[in-house]
């Protein structure tokens, strides 16, 4: 889900779009309590907005429950509203934006009421042909109250709705004509539907609690609210949830597995570690990319460190591998979130120290291998190098837990053009000047599949190569110079 004229932002962290969540508790209980643990769950994907829609299956078709704003799920939801919201089945999302398109109107989730009825629906992902299908959508009358292409997805199931037989089909419909990433989760009168696009850019699982089903974007969700994992949506499937049919499969759309295509930045930094995503434990994914970096790129060091979060695993697989200590040399602000005032460049130093500082005790007089995930625009690794020397550390050699950045992301991913890309205007050993580092070294790219037993990936940020044909043009207007 992605914002159609954002600006360049601040930070040098890569963000996720969203996160989705939604239930259907045949027993007729009030699901928004559950939803707000399981976006609680799903914080880490996003944390501009966040937002419930609840609909009573025994009452009225245009009876619904909303409640969206800006801020951290327990900033937005308390007691009172979520005691308000009364229905048995509803989705929930928590949204990722970049600066200057923090709004309440592109927050989700949206909710419409056509002649059918109502039609409530949570995306995550990037469509690659939105701006095509919003034009289209406008001459024939549609007035758009957002800037996000999710907008598009609704009005397009909304209309296909008005000459299928089923919401089941209209869904199918609306999604042979978007192109690029998508997770949806939709919520009819009578039904719940979950849909994953047929590369399987975005996760998606299903469980269940008791007499109510759930669907999510990551499995640390279901933990939460106590659901037990039944499986992942896969690729290219839609699945229908009902008091009649219960979990009821559409897999005419699910394409050969060689044409998959999922996110690789999910088990490199997107996803919590204690999630699995479609049979890969994204902790271990996250072990073998430090091992795989002390066998190919070991070095003589006395501490083993990872910058929090994504970093800590892949630290913690080299230290198994080297034989090198792990310890812990950051302290991190967890009260840092969408709040938090971002800096201007000028203050981008001072905005490190608000996230991280380091344990003097721990690093002082040591030769620190520092593992992080992730260098994009090498605005703060800089940064943290000097926050470890500072605090003592003789020599400090960065290790990259995936390849160097060369080609932007449109399906979800902020990954930016490819001259604000650091790795593609400098050399290893040029980033490793500009850093400090007294050495520096990326995951290599032939390890990516091992990293994930074999599964079938999207690497297009790494080689260019994308499963799927790019736009001709860079769409994505956040990310213009």
């Amino acid at each position: 889900m992605t914002d159609l004229n954002v600006k360049d932002m601040p930070w040098d962290d890569l963000h996720e779009e969203c996160g989705v969540f939604a239930m259907y508790d045949f027993d007729g209980g009030d699901v928004a309590s559950s939803i707000y643990y399981g976006l609680f769950a799903l914080q880490h994907r996003g944390q501009e907005s966040c937002g419930i829609a609840v609909s009573d299956t025994n009452g009225p078709k245009r009876n619904f429950s909303l409640n969206k704003g800006m801020g951290l799920v327990n900033e937005v939801f308390d007691q009172d509203i979520l005691e308000s919201m009364h229905g048995d089945i509803g989705v929930g999302h928590t949204r990722y934006s970049t600066a200057g398109s923090s709004t309440r109107e592109n927050a989700q989730p949206l909710v419409i009421s056509y002649l059918k009825g109502i039609l409530g629906m949570a995306h995550n992902g990037n469509l690659i042909n939105a701006e095509e299908l919003r034009d289209e959508l406008s001459r024939t009358g549609a007035i758009f109250q957002t800037t996000i292409d999710s907008e598009t997805i609704a009005y397009l199931i909304a209309r296909e709705r008005l000459n299928s037989a089923t919401v089941e089909e209209a869904v199918v419909r609306a999604c042979d004509k978007i192109k690029g990433a998508y997770s949806l989760v939709v919520m009819s009168p009578r039904k719940l539907i979950a849909v994953r696009d047929s590369q399987g850019f975005r996760p998606l699982c299903i469980g269940k609690r008791d007499n109510a089903y759930v669907v999510a974007s990551e499995t640390c969700a279901l933990d939460t609210v106590g659901a037990t994992y039944i499986r992942d949506v896969e690729p290219g499937e839609m699945i229908t949830i009902s008091p009649e049919f219960g979990i009821k499969s559409d897999k005419s759309r699910c394409v050969d597995k060689s044409k998959h295509g999922r996110c690789i930045f999910e088990y490199i930094y997107f996803a919590r570690p204690d999630s699995i995503i479609d049979g890969q434990s994204v902790y271990e994914s996250r072990i073998r990319a430090g091992r795989f970096l002390a066998q190919d790129f070991p070095v003589d060091a006395d501490l083993v460190v990872g910058v929090p979060e994504s970093g800590n695993a892949a630290a913690q697989g080299y230290s198994l591998e080297s034989g090198i200590p792990y310890g812990t040399a950051f302290v991190k602000n967890s009260y840092v979130g969408r709040t938090f005032i971002k800096p201007k460049q000028a203050s981008r130093q001072s905005s490190v120290q608000v996230k991280l500082n380091a344990l003097r005790e721990v690093v002082k007089g040591k030769r620190i291998i520092m593992i992080d995930d992730s260098i994009v625009r090498g605005t703060t690794s800089d940064r943290i190098v000097k926050m470890l020397r500072d605090a003592g550390a003789t020599e400090v050699h960065v290790r990259i837990s995936s390849p160097p950045f060369l080609w932007p992301c449109y399906f979800g991913t902020d990954v930016p053009c490819r001259e604000q890309l650091i790795a593609y205007n400098h050399s290893v050993e040029e980033i490793k000047d500009i850093i400090g580092a007294d050495s520096l070294a990326y995951l290599d790219f032939k390890r990516l599949p091992q990293m994930v037993d074999g599964l079938e990936i999207c690497h297009g940020c790494f080689d260019g190569t994308y499963p799927m044909d790019p736009p001709t043009t860079d769409i994505r207007g956040e990310y213009e110079k």
